[in-house]
């Protein structure tokens, strides 16, 4: 009832109009190609007041032909007054009107759909609708709604295409309308099927959706699960589970995930994720079985870098002084202004002193090492300031245990004199094999 006022409403804002929409013939007497060529050039110019004038009786008598013009095309010339009336509408002050102007519309929407059905490129006619819907918001009930429906249908149809359409808007647009509707399965299942497709600016989308989907974690993860039962080596499953055990600490599960998408593909990612997870669980042999892999499958500097000294404090953890030195160096190969690589050998070398004294007292030939460790310590934080902090705990940790004033003067040392840290200090240092200088 309340649309029947409006469009009555409507009906009388121009007394032009009033004649012409009485009738399915041109309107003043005109023939039908006359008024026709009026309309069309009120179209083109954007005249579209004047456009409607003279093009209304075309969708009410729907004329498959007009004489004398044989390229007249009935469709193109529908989809061209919907154009007309929703340019009109947007520009109506009047709010009666506007929502006039968009339920004609949607009128010749209808007829064009009833009349030419299977002959329509359906995607292409649902797209528009869905963006018509959209644009009159404010005019339509529940638009966003029939929006999505719209939406949905073309989705349905081209999954990829309409996907990427927009950059990834319409998707949006549809989701957004059903999580507000509290469609839960439904976006979830359009999120599963668009994900391949969507841009990256869309996937981010689709993580903070499923946010707002998911109660509590664990509703995310029996959802996933389930999913995967049915697909069971489907990567982009196994990849949104390993970031929700990792961010929920859930190590076994995390390594089974890992386990399986090395097994898939091997890649750089995975080799990478099975040597991490080795590594928290204190399996240090096997973190740098998968480390080394991930290193020669490396892309640039940073990442071998990373890797790197992943494998230096691997090697550390397991005692393995040497093989922590060598990738740490490697580490600095791929980044010399990185200071973590630089905090490695340091460690490296307090442990061996650690080592060479587990059975015995610490010598001063032992506390020479200690100014070693300083000075890897000094260039960490001379060449990355973010690591001041633990460089300097650090130092304030050895530097009482370095050569006392006395023991200097006993071993006849002086200031700025340089001592080799190798066999001639003591044989279990001889793979060190670098020097340091003496300092009050």
């Amino acid at each position: 009832m309340k649309k029947l006022l409006l469009l009555s409403a409507f009906i009388l804002f121009s007394s032009s109009w009033a004649t012409a929409q009485s009738t399915q013939e041109p309107p003043s007497g005109m023939s039908e190609i006359q008024a026709y060529s009026i309309f069309y050039e009120n179209y083109k110019n954007e005249s579209y007041e004047g456009a409607l004038q003279f093009g209304r009786w075309i969708w009410k008598g729907m004329p498959e032909t007009i004489e004398g013009y044989p390229k007249f095309d009935l469709k193109r010339n529908l989809r061209r007054l919907i154009t007309i009336y929703s340019k009109l509408g947007e520009n109506a002050t009047d709010p009666a009107v506007a929502e006039a102007y968009a339920d004609t519309a949607l009128t010749i929407f209808d007829k064009v759909s009833e009349k030419y059905g299977s002959d329509l490129d359906a995607y292409q006619w649902s797209v528009r609708k869905g963006r018509f819907y959209e644009t009159h918001a404010d005019n339509i009930e529940d638009a966003s709604a029939k929006a999505a429906a719209e939406y949905k249908k073309a989705f349905e149809q081209k999954p990829e295409e309409f996907t990427k359409m927009g950059d990834g808007y319409y998707v949006q647009s549809m989701l957004q309308n059903l999580i507000a509707q509290d469609k839960k399965d439904e976006a979830l299942a359009i999120i599963e099927k668009a994900e391949p497709h969507a841009p990256e600016k869309l996937q981010n989308y689709f993580s903070n959706a499923r946010n707002k989907l998911f109660d509590s974690p664990d509703e995310r993860i029996a959802f996933l699960e389930g999913e995967l039962a049915d697909d069971p080596e489907n990567e982009e499953l196994l990849k949104q589970l390993q970031d929700i055990y990792e961010s929920q600490d859930m190590v076994a599960k995390l390594t089974e995930i890992n386990k399986k998408l090395y097994e898939i593909n091997p890649n750089y990612e995975n080799s990478l994720a099975l040597g991490e997870s080795a590594q928290s669980d204190a399996r240090y042999s096997e973190a740098i079985e998968y480390f080394k892999e991930a290193l020669d499958k490396a892309e640039n500097a940073d990442q071998k870098a990373a890797i790197a000294l992943n494998i230096s404090s691997a090697y550390l953890n397991s005692d393995q002084l040497q093989s922590a030195r060598q990738y740490a160096r490697t580490a600095l190969e791929h980044d010399s202004d990185w200071g973590k690589p630089y905090i490695n050998i340091a460690d490296a070398y307090s442990q061996a002193v650690n080592q060479c004294t587990s059975n015995r007292k610490l010598e001063v030939e032992d506390r020479v090492v200690y100014w070693l460790v300083l000075d890897y310590l000094n260039k960490a934080k001379s060449v990355d300031s973010s690591v001041s902090s633990e460089a300097n705990n650090k130092i304030n940790a050895y530097a009482p245990v370095t050569p006392t004033t006395e023991q200097q003067f006993f071993k006849n040392w002086k200031e700025g004199q340089q001592i080799s840290v190798d066999a001639s200090l003591n044989s279990c240092y001889g793979w060190i094999g670098e020097s340091t200088t003496v300092r009050r």
